[in-house]
């Protein structure tokens, strides 16, 4: 599952227009290698159908919900749209054990918290289910105690 700001690398390696999200210009050829080698493999590599934008990068931004073949110029990604959420809450319910770095979107403003709430809660379920689920990288971190979820995962790795 590849979610944040990390997308929008990969759907403009695909060649679709991300408007104003965060690319990483140097990692587009990279982006196209990876999903390359995950269909040569049979690896299932998810990234959202549908996302959160937002017309400036602030809390009280404007928002709008946007299949990803359809961002308009001008509007940035910020986090997984709901039809996204359900699916890799779907996908993450097959899984064993669930290695989460990185959280879905902007958790620190609200109107941008929900996939990774959702993705958090999820993961939370999950653990009590017998899923192996470990926390790594700070924001990660961050964002299941932000939920107060950290006490309900497996493992929580803040490194060092």
């Amino acid at each position: 599952v590849i979610g944040g700001g990390m997308v929008f690398t990969f759907l403009e390696a695909r060649g679709l227009n991300v408007g104003s999200s965060l690319v990483e210009e140097d990692k587009l050829k990279l982006a196209r290698e990876l999903e390359a080698k995950a269909l040569e493999k049979g690896v299932k590599l998810i990234l959202p159908t549908d996302v959160v934008l937002a017309d400036h990068f602030a809390e009280n931004a404007k928002t709008q919900v946007c299949d990803v073949s359809s961002i308009p110029d001008g509007w940035m990604g910020l986090d997984n749209g709901p039809e996204s959420t359900k699916m890799i809450q779907a996908e993450l319910s097959e899984c064993k054990t669930i290695i989460w770095n990185g959280p879905m979107g902007v958790f620190e403003f609200e109107a941008f918290a929900s996939g990774t709430n959702a993705v958090a809660q999820t993961l939370a379920d999950l653990t009590e289910q017998g899923v192996i689920t470990i926390i790594g990288g700070g924001d990660s971190v961050a964002a299941v105690e932000k939920a107060g979820l950290g006490s309900k995962m497996s493992h929580i790795s803040t490194g060092g």
